[in-house]
């Protein structure tokens, strides 16, 4: 975090896609029935993004904080949790989870937190992108703004082959847990947890081409000035309302920062790019949720404790901000003497917490 307000969002400022025919998509429209303070926020901080549900950080996370300080029934208080209180609570402590707390969660639980390895990708200035090279346009077409809510940035065959090159080279941070998960898997139960966020220079690695058929494929982003589509396109997503900042879509990476420049300099577009925040790589860790949470999210052998989001093993915004909803009914539900909530199987939201809850 680097400010003071709640639901800061760390990594992308996209909460994934936003049509109602997508998995996502009907998960918010989901969240918007059952009036989720969260997707009220999103939806009035929303930036141009094509078919996603994309924010303005600082805007969200501020309307959000006002939001929860404001109300009657909520106290604030700002100060670390170092031990599991008694009584009807919550544990949405996220994937940063401080040591004390962690190690309090294992004594508790009688089994070792889980973990797997995220990354965050780098902001660069609007002002510095070089709109004469880079151009405007959304997959398809899909997108609010007439010229496109992305800035394409084009590669032909052997820009993208030099730029693999450096990038598979190119020096990364030492972290001697994360290489080592990366041969043998990370410490995440029976799967390695880790493909969801692989750092661009990890995709990079196994195969010269992933990246022309992962993050930086062309497919729908025709340049308007050749009418060509080009052999690859890196995506830079508007960050904030003023559109003055953008992220490189799909580049979390783990590089050292000199070299991320050096690399990422390399885009066609972004020769001259000032970087507003470099990407950089971080531990998330979670509970074994299949052996210790029902699906109301209740722990099974004390039913007034609860866990919430990320630390459950949920992945995303979208999917973390369901799990913490229906965490938030059923305490609710509890203390008022009330049947707590089983969301069927068949909406997107009990789907979602059956499978984290019971996945072998």
């Amino acid at each position: 975090h680097t400010s003071s307000d709640l639901a800061e969002l760390v990594c992308s400022n996209s909460l994934g896609s936003n049509m109602p025919d997508r998995a996502a998509g009907l998960l918010k429209e989901e969240l918007r029935l059952l009036g989720s303070l969260l997707i009220q926020c999103a939806d009035r901080n929303a930036l141009p993004a094509g078919g996603a549900l994309a924010v303005d950080r600082k805007h969200f996370a501020s309307m959000v904080t006002k939001s929860i300080e404001s109300h009657t029934f909520i106290e604030v208080i700002r100060q670390e949790v170092t031990e599991i209180p008694s009584g009807s609570v919550i544990i949405a402590s996220g994937p940063l989870t401080s040591k004390s707390l962690s190690t309090e969660i294992e004594d508790f639980t009688g089994k070792d937190n889980l973990h797997f390895f995220d990354a965050i990708a780098p902001i660069v200035s609007l002002e510095s992108v070089d709109l004469n090279i880079a151009y405007r346009g959304s997959r398809y077409g899909r997108g609010i703004q007439e010229l496109g809510d992305y800035i394409n940035c084009p590669m032909n065959e052997d820009e993208y082959n030099e730029f693999v090159t450096a990038l598979t080279q190119a020096e990364r941070i030492k972290l001697r847990e994360f290489d080592l998960s990366l041969e043998g898997g990370v410490n995440a139960g029976a799967q390695r947890f880790f493909e969801g966020c692989l750092p661009v220079e990890i995709l990079a690695r196994r195969d010269p081409k992933a990246l022309a058929f992962g993050p930086l494929r062309p497919v729908g982003l025709r340049d308007p000035r050749t009418g060509r589509r080009p052999y690859a396109v890196v995506q830079l997503r508007q960050d904030n309302l003023a559109g003055s900042i953008y992220n490189l879509v799909g580049f979390q990476t783990n590089l050292k920062y000199s070299e991320q420049r050096r690399v990422f300099l390399m885009i066609p577009g972004l020769k001259n790019a000032e970087f507003m925040r470099y990407g950089q790589m971080h531990r998330n860790t979670f509970v074994q949720s299949p052996d210790l949470l029902l699906p109301t999210m209740q722990h099974k052998s004390r039913v007034d404790l609860f866990f919430a989001g990320q630390i459950t093993g949920v992945e995303g915004y979208a999917g973390n901000i369901a799990c913490g909803l229906l965490a938030g009914l059923n305490a609710a539900r509890m203390i008022r003497g009330l049947p707590l909530f089983v969301l069927p199987k068949t909406t997107m939201i009990g789907a979602l917490i059956h499978y984290v809850t019971h996945a072998a």
